[in-house]
């Protein structure tokens, strides 16, 4: 089937950015989402998941365990698990990218306080 931000289930998190899930099952999650300008999402860890983003539009900011990168449209970023990280948009433009997790981060992400 056909999957596009049109015909997937939506969701909002953070307060202020979407999320489309183009494929949820348990070993492989594939989401499309978007972070408006000056956004970032709560410091967390996944015990078994790794991640990968791939920018689409804008650029993102990670921080991962305390060091920052920052990749560009068109590039990519692997997180692997059990490492602190949170993804942040410093720009003034939309973030858009994909975000490819296996297995699912379905209770999966644990929040880290600061």
């Amino acid at each position: 089937m056909i999957k596009s931000k049109q015909n997937t289930e939506h969701y909002i998190w953070g307060g202020n950015c979407d999320s489309w899930v183009l494929l949820d099952s348990q070993e492989l999650s594939v989401k499309q989402e978007i972070m408006p300008p000056k956004s970032k999402e709560q410091l967390h860890f996944h015990k078994n998941a790794q991640q990968f983003f791939f920018i689409l539009k804008g650029k993102a900011t990670f921080i991962v365990e305390g060091e920052t990168f920052e990749a560009a449209e068109n590039s990519g970023f692997h997180i692997i698990p059990g490492k602190q990280h949170w993804i942040e948009n410093l720009s003034d433009k939309d973030l858009e990218f994909l975000v490819i997790s296996n297995p699912s981060t379905n209770n999966d992400r644990f929040a880290v306080e600061k």
